[in-house]
């Protein structure tokens, strides 16, 4: 028989966001394995440290900047629009957004996984990095602004732009700075909108049977057919080199 999941729900009406905080967490240590957050409004950090595996954080509104900061372990889903830096050095876990988010996700990012309904901001995976077989993944649904990939060390970006122009699903300087990871695009990828440190490849196997792993579970999430998701062409982004700047500073 299986045991019962116990679920609690808390209102964030009026809540300081370190009073919200607290009580997600004392929730948890109390054996909680579900929590639903209701009436959020802009409250920052909300799933900061979390460090409780197999347990899911629903939140129905729009929650603030870094969102699952550090978080290491749950899955939290949002029913809505999330602001900036979600996903801020997280290290395990996953974050499923259920419309758009702001600027800097996956900041830092060195473990996890972030699901994207809808597009996203500037700066989207910068810093992120990998090591052994930790490996951070962003999916975005929709179309990411300037300077995606700066300064990437490792990880993976899948960007797809549904219902975008084809010319339109990344911004302008993308891979500024990139000396590691891979951006994979569903499309068109235009020539001046690439930084000079990152080149374009057509996938292989492997790309391929990765990609299909991540959009399966982005097909589930978001209710898309993956037979559609894998019909247009995709795209791989590298680094030319691991040391882009090397002259630059070093020599």
């Amino acid at each position: 028989m299986e045991k019962e999941e116990r679920l609690k729900v808390i209102s964030a009406k009026g809540l300081h966001y370190k009073e919200l905080n607290d009580e997600i967490r004392k929730t948890f240590e109390e054996g909680y394995q579900h929590i639903k957050i209701l009436d959020v409004n802009g409250q920052r950090y909300i799933g900061d440290g979390l460090t409780f595996p197999e347990r899911a954080l629903e939140v129905y509104g729009v929650p603030g900047n870094d969102l699952g900061v550090f978080m290491n372990g749950p899955t939290i889903e949002v029913f809505g629009n999330t602001q900036d830096g979600a996903g801020n050095t997280m290290n395990d876990g996953e974050i499923i957004i259920h419309g758009d988010v702001g600027d800097l996700m996956g900041y830092g990012m060195r473990g996890g996984r972030i699901f994207v309904k809808g597009s996203a901001g500037y700066r989207v995976g910068i810093h992120m990095k990998e090591y052994e077989n930790k490996v951070p993944i962003l999916v975005i649904g929709g179309k990411c602004g300037d300077f995606l990939g700066e300064y990437m060390a490792g990880g993976r970006i899948i960007v797809l732009g549904l219902n975008e122009q084809s010319d339109n699903i990344i911004g302008y300087f993308c891979g500024t700075g990139m000396h590691g990871g891979i951006i994979y695009v569903r499309g068109t990828v235009p020539d001046y909108k690439l930084s000079r440190e990152i080149k374009i490849l057509e996938l292989d196997e492997n790309d391929m049977k990765f990609l299909y792993e991540q959009l399966l579970d982005f097909s589930r999430y978001f209710n898309v057919k993956i037979n559609e998701l894998m019909a247009q062409v995709f795209y791989k982004l590298i680094p030319y080199n691991k040391r882009p700047y090397g002259r630059l500073y070093a020599y």
